[in-house]
């Protein structure tokens, strides 16, 4: 998490859209920053839930994105909040953030797009553009969206409707890491962890990416 993460929180945080209200932030793991106690500490909500796929400092149930609705039933939470985490299965994991959280209550989204170099944990497999935020949440209200000032990426604020109707998110297609290409899916991927030796390949190939940015960029000068 960086800067531009939290300027956007700060900016667009209504305290009461979570005082006294159930929180859920998925793939919530204190990795490099959380908003967690921000919101904790300045708009009080009754219960702040961390889910991730594995044990750390806030992850309070581990737990994958594609079974929230089967661990917290449907329309659980007044908000939902999810930080640099989308980045495996769309449909399994948005429809599941989607489906938990009740009529009228926020979603937070931060993620990252086309650009922003391979990170390899724990799983690394889209790129998301406002333009692919628009269609996966055209059956929300959208509040904000924007893109990220620092560093390739987007931020979304959105809420549910009172009368929600799911999108199908079958045939939208997103910049894939692996493929290097906008696909609807990678066949025989899910949250299996990639190989070492393609985890290297999309390393080296994003420094390579990068470090002729830059000499393109000098050059120009």
């Amino acid at each position: 998490m960086h800067a531009a993460v939290l300027d956007f929180f700060m900016r667009s945080v209504d305290c009461g859209e979570f005082a006294g209200r159930r929180v859920l932030e998925v793939g919530s793991k204190f990795v490099n920053g959380s908003v967690r106690p921000l919101i904790e500490r300045f708009c009080k909500p009754r219960e702040y839930v961390g889910a991730d796929i594995e044990t750390g400092k806030y992850v309070d149930v581990v737990l994958p994105a594609e079974r929230l609705v089967e661990y917290f039933g449907p329309e659980s939470f007044n908000a939902v909040i999810s930080t640099e985490s989308l980045n495996t299965s769309l449909t399994g994991e948005v429809n599941n953030m989607k489906a938990v959280l009740k009529p009228g209550g926020f979603i937070y989204i931060t993620t990252r797009s086309r650009g922003y170099p391979y990170h390899a944990y724990p799983h690394d497999y889209w790129r998301y553009e406002i333009e692919d935020m628009e269609k996966i949440f055209g059956d929300f209200e959208i509040i904000a969206l924007e893109k990220d000032y620092e560093v390739p990426g987007v931020f979304l604020k959105a809420r549910k409707p009172t009368s929600w109707s799911p999108n199908d998110l079958s045939q939208i297609e997103l910049y894939s890491m692996v493929l290097g290409r906008r696909t609807r899916e990678i066949v025989g991927i899910d949250r299996a962890p990639l190989t070492r030796r393609l985890r290297m390949w999309l390393l080296t190939s994003n420094m390579l990416r990068l470090l002729a940015l830059k000499i393109i960029t000098k050059i120009a000068q």
